[in-house]
């Protein structure tokens, strides 16, 4: 069954979209940071919106329907969202030739919280990933992923009610710093000359380069965010993954930083996995423990002992790869969250792609969409309005409500038990709707 985009736009409240030019909406104030992390959430909020390529119109706006629902729930009529609508990606191309147009940053630096439905990255070539520049342009520095378990998704664990899991993947360094040329550009000749003649490291003529930058204080700043949420949130262990073997003074390094933040900034509330022995092998109630594990490692081990792991610290790519795993525990990217977090504004977003060849079909999962709106409210405060969310999504599955992709993902036997009605992706945002009211 196709979708209607247009007609389900008209039927949502409060909704300000692109009509050619972008004007102040009628009603609203704007989310004000008063210092690094420190905001001013007004009660009548206006929260920007960028619908997306491939699906994103679909999941975004059942996504807006659900956080309506919560927020009338939660606050009656003290509080509310008007979504302003903001063009980025394929939309804008059309419209303005560019698909990041200086229009919409401009105007995105002024609503500094907004949602972002997925947007296209092309693969080996094309323009550049706007998910990236979006992150490293208003500096979102922590990619902040909670990967949960909801009683009846399909997941290839024999125990998957253990997961339970909050990754902070950094956001602006690594090799999605975006630094490199292909093989046969000048600048990859100059690198390779360079490195040759003052290092004496040869690289053959035809390799592509990438540089991989780790700082200290990209580090270090994350990690306090990591170590803060654990230690507020009651959480078991903060795990630091990394590749430090092998690349010893990049990935080995962010490991040393996050350690050295943890000793020296959060030592009353830590402790360190040599220190075990001297408290019997456990814990101390009250402590979080620091740990490390290598990459490869720790990919098997989510799968193999997955139980012992709760926030996961990581670089970008290792927190990209690791986060698409964690989501296949418990019914993949469909249900997979993300908040990019910086000291002076947010951005959530579903961990999935476009998924193109699903575009129109209203057939593919909008919990990812819905689940980033729920953690916003909870960084900005509105946690019982997260709250109805979280109860919605989690009831609608217990009560056997799914969408195809995930559907699919059962065995026959699964299916006569856990099923009750394949939804579309507007209508399961309806149904999470229904139930948010009569909770």
């Amino acid at each position: 069954m196709s979708v209607d985009i247009e007609k389900i736009k008209q039927q949502i409240p409060n909704l300000v979209t692109f009509t050619g030019k972008y004007i102040d909406p009628p009603s609203g104030e704007y989310v004000k940071y008063t210092g690094p992390g420190q905001l001013k959430v007004p009660d009548k909020v206006v929260i920007g919106y960028i619908e997306g390529d491939g699906i994103g119109p679909e999941v975004a706006y059942a996504a807006i329907k659900v956080a309506n629902a919560a927020v009338e729930k939660a606050y009656g009529k003290s509080r509310q969202i008007t979504w302003y609508e903001i063009v980025v990606g394929e939309k804008a191309e059309k419209l303005f030739g560019n698909r990041l147009p200086d229009q919409s940053i401009e105007v995105l630096r002024k609503i500094r919280v907004f949602l972002k439905a997925p947007l296209e990255t092309p693969v080996g070539g094309g323009f550049r990933s706007i998910n990236v520049t979006l992150r490293q342009l208003f500096d979102l520095y922590a990619n902040i992923r909670p990967v949960k378990y909801f009683p009846g998704l399909p997941s290839p664990l024999r125990r998957p009610e253990l997961v339970d899991l909050v990754i902070f993947r950094e956001n602006t360094e690594d090799v999605y710093a975006g630094i490199e040329w292909p093989y046969n550009s000048p600048e990859a000749a100059k690198i390779r000359e360079f490195l040759r003649r003052e290092f004496g490291v040869n690289i053959r003529d035809d390799a592509g380069i990438g540089i991989k930058p780790i700082s200290k204080f990209g580090t270090q700043r994350i990690a306090r965010l990591a170590l803060k949420f654990a230690i507020e949130n009651k959480r078991r262990v903060v795990t630091v993954m990394h590749k430090g073997n092998i690349q010893k003074y990049t990935e080995g390094a962010f490991k040393e930083w996050v350690f050295e933040v943890a000793r020296n900034e959060f030592r009353e509330h830590v402790v360190f996995e040599d220190e075990l022995a001297q408290y019997g092998g456990s814990v101390p109630p009250g402590k979080v423990l620091v740990n490390d594990r290598i990459a490869d490692n720790m990919l098997q081990q989510l799968l193999t002992r997955t139980g012992e792991y709760d926030v996961i610290l990581a670089p970008n790519l290792n927190g990209d790869y690791v986060s698409d795993e964690a989501a296949g525990l418990v019914g993949g990217l469909g249900v997979a969250p993300g908040l990019d977090v910086g000291d002076w504004g947010m951005m959530a977003e579903p961990v999935h792609g476009t998924a193109p060849k699903y575009r129109g079909k209203n057939y593919v999962n909008p919990t990812a969409t819905i689940l980033a709106l729920e953690l916003m409210f909870r960084f900005l405060g509105w946690r019982e309005a997260a709250e109805y969310i979280m109860k919605g999504v989690e009831t609608a599955y217990r009560e056997g409500y799914f969408t195809g992709d995930l559907a699919r993902q059962m065995t026959d036997e699964e299916r006569k038990l856990r099923v009750k009605e394949v939804l579309g992706t507007q209508e399961f945002a309806d149904k999470v709707v229904e139930i948010i009211k009569r909770l």
